[in-house]
C-alpha cells in the first residue's frame, strides 16, 4: 500500500510504499524503520511517532504519514 507523506500544510512531498521512501517524483530516497526514517546511506533523518514525523530531537514537526489513501471520488 502506498501512503503519502504530507507537510504541516497538508501538501504531499513524498510517499512510502512498503517501507521504502520515495520522492514525489518517484525516486527512492530512503526507508521507514520502527522509530525513524533513514536516508539511502542509512542515516536517521527524521523521528517517527505514530504517524507523525519530527526532527531528530523531536522539537519540530515535519508532517505526517497518511494512514489511508486520499479519497478522490467525493
Amino acid at each position: 500500500m502506498r501512503r503519502g507523506i504530507v507537510d504541516k500544510k497538508g501538501e504531499q512531498f513524498a510517499y512510502i510504499e512498503g517501507d521504502i521512501l520515495f520522492t514525489i517524483e518517484g525516486e527512492r530516497s530512503g526507508r521507514l524503520g520502527k522509530n525513524y526514517i533513514y536516508d539511502l546511506a542509512d542515516n536517521r533523518i527524521w523521528r517517527v511517532v505514530g504517524d507523525g514525523i519530527y526532527t531528530l530531537d523531536g522539537n519540530q514537526s515535519i508532517g505526517f504519514i497518511m494512514s489511508a489513501p486520499k479519497r478522490t471520488d467525493w
